[in-house]
């Protein structure tokens, strides 16, 4: 399995604060059957090149101490980006390695208020296609507006945007509503991937597989492995993203 969108860098934003903390949760994620790591830390005020390469180094660092460890895992660089207009700004996603997904220049994980979806989101997923990145909407599931009216991620779809879930939603840790709102976007085949945006190896940890069995029970084991394997390699991968 492929994890696209995690939090197991140490010390760079709210997820693990020694590297033993992160180990921890590659340890855990290898164990779970996941092979390959996205790192996603949050960006929500722009970027700049030494944070760029603290972030590029500590996957270096932690590459090298797993294969030490004998770890069988490996970490791929990216970010969970929150949406403002400076990022509509074609050079400086061009410039960066580590914006987009793998710095493949394709996918862009863009990350939404909790509270509400900002009006100008087709605007964005149009513009960002129009620049040949497709947009990836995480943890939707979980956010206020969207519970109270889940019809509103159609269109996203028919945009051409990608849909993330949380494997914690799914099996009901996040709650009632995010639970029952994943399991709707589940059912309407709204869902290209489940990640699971791990924060750390107790509270929020980097597990897929009981999320897996709960939509294999739903919808097929096919489509729950997609959802974890094939969709997320291509993300990896950079190539284009096929249904």
């Amino acid at each position: 399995m492929i994890d696209i969108h995690t939090h197991v860098l140490p010390m760079i934003d709210d997820g693990p604060t020694t590297v033993q903390e992160s180990l921890e949760m590659c340890r855990i994620a290898g164990n779970d059957g996941i092979k390959k790591i996205i790192a996603t830390p949050h960006i929500q005020n722009g970027i700049n090149d030494e944070y760029e390469s603290n972030v590029l180094k500590k996957i270096s660092m932690m590459n090298q101490l797993l294969k030490q460890e004998g770890v069988d895992i490996e970490l791929f660089p990216g970010a969970e980006v929150y949406l403002n207009e400076r990022l509509l700004n074609e050079e400086i996603l061009k410039q960066s390695k580590l914006l987009t997904l793998n710095g493949g220049k394709k996918y862009l994980l863009l990350e939404f208020s909790f509270q509400w979806i900002p009006p100008e989101t087709e605007k964005v997923i149009f513009e960002l296609k129009t620049m040949g990145l497709t947009p990836i909407l995480p943890h939707l599931e979980r956010n206020i507006t969207i519970q109270s009216n889940p019809g509103m991620l159609v269109r996203f779809v028919e945009m051409g945007a990608i849909l993330q879930v949380t494997a914690q939603s799914i099996a009901g840790d996040f709650g009632t509503a995010s639970r029952k709102c994943a399991l709707w976007m589940l059912k309407k085949n709204l869902v290209h991937i489940i990640a699971s945006d791990a924060h750390s190896p107790s509270r929020r940890p980097p597990l897929l597989s009981r999320a897996v069995r709960i939509v294999s029970d739903l919808l097929g084991k096919e489509v729950a492995g997609k959802m974890v394997s094939e969709h997320p390699k291509m993300i990896l991968e950079g190539t284009p993203f096929i249904m």
